[in-house]
């Protein structure tokens, strides 16, 4: 039987860069957000998880669905996935690693070493859709 980690994303793009964060005690950078709460909406609970993270608050009518990605979950047995639904939104605040968040960086695909599985798989389509980097396509 496998298990899906159900997980909401925020994806940020500043410089054709992805914003990504990292926990305290761990090596990988995944991206922001987390976990719903019982009742939560999907807005709602990224809002809060964003704020616990990073100290700014999402302009809640700007949140936009974007993608829902499944990958490998990173640390855990094979076969347990974490589903990623991803959402765009502005921001207000200066962005600041809070909470269990040690760091945030703008990666993109030469980052690849120090990217949660997710994180990558997120990374390639943005990429692929000509999101990030800047490239010509």
């Amino acid at each position: 039987m496998s298990k899906v980690i159900d997980k909401l994303a925020w994806v940020l793009i500043k410089d054709g860069k992805l914003l990504a964060v990292r926990s305290k005690g761990k090596e990988l950078f995944y991206l922001p957000g987390g976990k719903r709460e019982t009742g939560e909406s999907d807005v709602d609970a990224l809002a809060r998880e964003i704020q616990e993270e990073l100290s700014v608050d999402l302009a809640l009518g700007s949140i936009e669905y974007m993608e829902t990605f499944t990958a490998q979950a990173d640390g855990k047995a094979e076969g347990v996935s974490v589903k990623l639904t991803c959402y765009f939104a502005e921001y207000s605040g200066e962005l600041q690693p809070d909470a269990e968040i040690e760091e945030l960086r703008f990666i993109d695909e030469q980052d690849s070493s120090v990217c949660s599985v997710a994180a990558l798989v997120v990374v390639r389509w943005l990429e692929a859709k000509s999101l990030l980097g800047g490239k010509i396509a």
